[in-house]
């Protein structure tokens, strides 16, 4: 089952629903993000393997990694302990994907986790590894990171994280894109989505969609079809119907600088791993990303 590995609740255009019920949702994904030991939820998720981001991610992934080069950066957004990265920064990477193949040094990798979910293996890799060269960010959300702090990336992935659990997608998707170089590619996955092609019906009985986005007069948008509206980027949509529940992989490449995001009112937040999201479209006038790095 694909579920969480960490992530963040807050931030936005616009303001969520009012009401106690929204704000109860809000507070039960709270404590799913905090939770620890025992008292984590079953397939709470928080220590994907590399291996694994090569299997939810597009098939164009893998080729995006190799190319990266040691002036290049990855980040790894909702990482959990970060293994992904640690996998890569090790002889793991070459093992697994690279073989005899692989030479020269790596790019400078980076995880980001609203816990601090590294263990005695994280550290001990660390220190055996020239400065910077893999780092995590803890302690805040991706909308409250700038420019100056974090730079910019090649390669930005997201493996059920943020992108899947965020009441804002509109501003993480802003954020996501300010972060990510020109003709960088930002990697993601969603579960139980109407696919590109609409021809899907969710995958639970009697239920809604995970995510959902809505136009004003009612009327379904998918999610490949929202993220194709962004302006100065290239998207390609994949499903993958056999995995349970199915999942569409997304590759964004970021081919011009003038980048703006339609806006997302969050209609329906229900806690969950993920949570159930609908989202409609506003008629506002998106921010431009070259102010990503100030954004609230």
């Amino acid at each position: 089952m694909f579920v969480l590995q960490t992530l963040w609740v807050t931030a936005s255009h616009s303001e969520p629903p009012a009401g106690s019920a929204f704000n109860e949702e809000v507070s039960k994904q709270a404590g799913i993000y905090q939770s620890r030991g025992e008292d984590r939820p079953e397939g709470y998720v928080i220590d994907r393997s590399l291996l694994s981001y090569t299997v939810f991610l597009s098939s164009a992934f893998n080729r995006s990694l190799a190319n990266l080069g040691p002036n290049d950066r990855w980040l790894d957004i909702g990482a959990g302990e970060g293994r992904a990265v640690l996998d890569y920064c090790t002889s793991k990477y070459d093992a697994m994907l690279q073989g005899s193949e692989r030479h020269g040094k790596k790019a400078k990798a980076i995880a980001i986790s609203i816990e601090d979910r590294r263990t005695s293996h994280w550290h001990q890799t660390a220190s055996k590894l020239e400065s910077q060269q893999l780092q995590y960010f803890v302690g805040k959300r991706l909308r409250e990171y700038s420019l100056e702090e974090l730079g910019q990336f090649q390669v930005i992935t997201d493996v059920l994280g943020g992108f899947s659990y965020t009441q804002y997608l509109s501003l993480f998707m802003e954020k996501a894109l300010g972060f990510l170089e020109l003709n960088g590619s930002f990697y993601t996955v969603l579960q139980d989505v109407h696919s590109e092609n609409g021809a899907n019906r969710p995958f639970y009985p009697d239920a809604s969609f995970l995510t959902e986005i809505a136009n004003a007069d009612g009327s379904e948008v998918t999610i490949c079809s929202w993220l194709k509206s962004i302006s100065c980027v290239e998207v390609t949509c994949e499903l993958k119907g056999e995995s349970s529940p199915p999942i569409e992989m997304y590759r964004i490449r970021k081919v011009c600088n003038n980048v703006t995001v339609p806006g997302l009112v969050p209609l329906r937040f229900e806690a969950g791993t993920p949570p159930q999201r609908r989202f409609q479209v506003t008629p506002r006038t998106p921010a431009s990303l070259s102010r990503t790095g100030t954004a609230r």
